[in-house]
């Protein structure tokens, strides 16, 4: 793939903080990972527990945010990615989508070798992104407070290296989640199918789902989908920023 040009390259994001941890989420769960976390997001989903990313931000330049995951992926100079300590990027947000600056930044990234993933709400088109990009796409349920936001059209641009997650906060979510999974046919769309249970906000402003219940409920209904707990929140304090 061709590195994006300067002028691309030199374009101006705004970026919430990049960081170094232990990938929580997906069939990736356990890796190391850096993740570059955008700011801003067009959604209010009851349960966020990245709101701090909605406002504020730092202005980078794609060549700076490049940089930067060099420098955390321990990569030395005329290195492959693929070699380098952490060779896994994330970009999230907030809405990674909206800005403009995430194609240019995801092609220099596989450009150099990388292993990208997006994280994505579902409501923006993810069509845009390099084939390549490993695409978790959430599908909002109807307790997030967003319900109905899902671009239909993102079900054909799926890939089998993609996964699609539904964030469960309730049994009605659950039933929401398992009837569109199987309506279509996610199972053989994808890579995997996440069932992930709300973690409770560690100031009580929304309660968590029961993993338990939750793999009852897989269990019962014999879905072919993964239960997915954010591994980061039992290993570090829920509320800690930049893990």
């Amino acid at each position: 793939m061709q590195q994006a040009s300067h002028a691309e390259a030199s374009t101006v994001m705004v970026i919430t903080e990049i960081f170094k941890s232990i990938q929580g989420e997906g069939t990736r769960a356990g890796l190391p990972c850096i993740f570059v976390r955008l700011t801003g997001c067009n959604l209010r989903c009851t349960w966020c527990d990245t709101a701090y990313a909605f406002h504020g931000g730092k202005k980078m330049t794609v060549e700076e945010v490049l940089a930067r995951v060099d420098e955390l992926a321990g990569r030395r100079a005329g290195q492959r990615a693929t070699e380098a300590a952490v060779p896994l990027v994330e970009l999230t947000g907030g809405e990674p989508l909206l800005q403009e600056e995430i194609y240019p930044l995801a092609e220099n990234l596989l450009a150099a070798d990388y292993t990208v993933i997006i994280e994505t709400s579902g409501e923006r088109f993810i069509g845009r992104m390099p084939k390549e990009v490993i695409k978790i796409v959430d599908v909002k349920c109807p307790d997030s407070g967003e319900p109905d936001t899902f671009d239909m059209n993102n079900l054909a641009e799926l890939t089998e290296n993609d996964e699609v997650k539904f964030v469960l906060a309730t049994r009605r979510d659950y039933e929401f989640a398992r009837e569109f999974s199987r309506e279509h046919r996610l199972a053989a769309r994808v890579r995997e199918v996440l069932f992930s249970p709300v973690f409770e906000d560690p100031e009580g402003k929304w309660p968590g789902l029961e993993p338990r219940l939750l793999a009852e409920w897989i269990l019962a209904d014999g879905l072919p989908v993964r239960l997915g707990l954010q591994l980061h929140k039992f290993i570090w304090d829920p509320a800690l920023k930049g893990v």
